[in-house]
């Protein structure tokens, strides 16, 4: 069972940075490579704990649906989206961030189980953990760059920096 940790400095407020990470119009534009869109449950603004969203994406060639749940909320700090159906066993997406000055800390811990048991544990050390791994990081860049810029704007309607 692959685990994968990435952590991305952000030189923005945390909980602009906590938002932008469960946008899911963010989301959409960050997964251009795979053609991600929303198509059921939460399609468009800020998911919340214990709301779905259902993903139409193209992996490996092949159209895929994957619904995930959002199973802890505990803002600015911390959310986990658990996939509820889809193509891997299982999986839990921890979403953490922490405040250090001027810079956000945000750390990705995506634990997830491919199906298919010897078979799955095969893919997963010759492909798929290396296939996530760079997925997660270019939406954690994306998060950067929007977070960064003015860009946050067109994803948050409201300054999630005020006081």
């Amino acid at each position: 069972m692959p685990v994968i940790e990435l952590i991305t400095e952000v030189r923005a407020p945390i909980l602009r940075v906590f938002d932008l990470s469960r946008s899911v119009d963010l989301h959409m534009a960050s997964t251009d490579q795979t053609h991600e869109r929303a198509i059921a449950g939460v399609t468009s603004g800020l998911i919340s704990l214990g709301e779905e969203v259902t993903w139409r994406a193209r992996h490996f060639g092949i159209w895929q649906h994957l619904t995930s749940r959002i199973t802890k909320f505990n803002s600015p700090v911390h959310f986990r989206d658990s996939m509820v159906r889809g193509a891997f066993r299982r999986f839990d997406h921890d979403h953490f961030f922490e405040a250090r000055g001027e810079i956000t800390v945000m750390r990705d811990v995506f634990d997830f189980e491919s199906p298919l048991g010897i078979l799955g544990r095969v893919a997963d050390r010759l492909f798929l953990a290396a296939y996530m791994t760079r997925f997660l990081r270019k939406r954690s860049e994306f998060i950067k760059q929007v977070a960064e810029s003015e860009l946050w704007r067109r994803y948050l309607r409201e300054p999630s920096d005020a006081p």
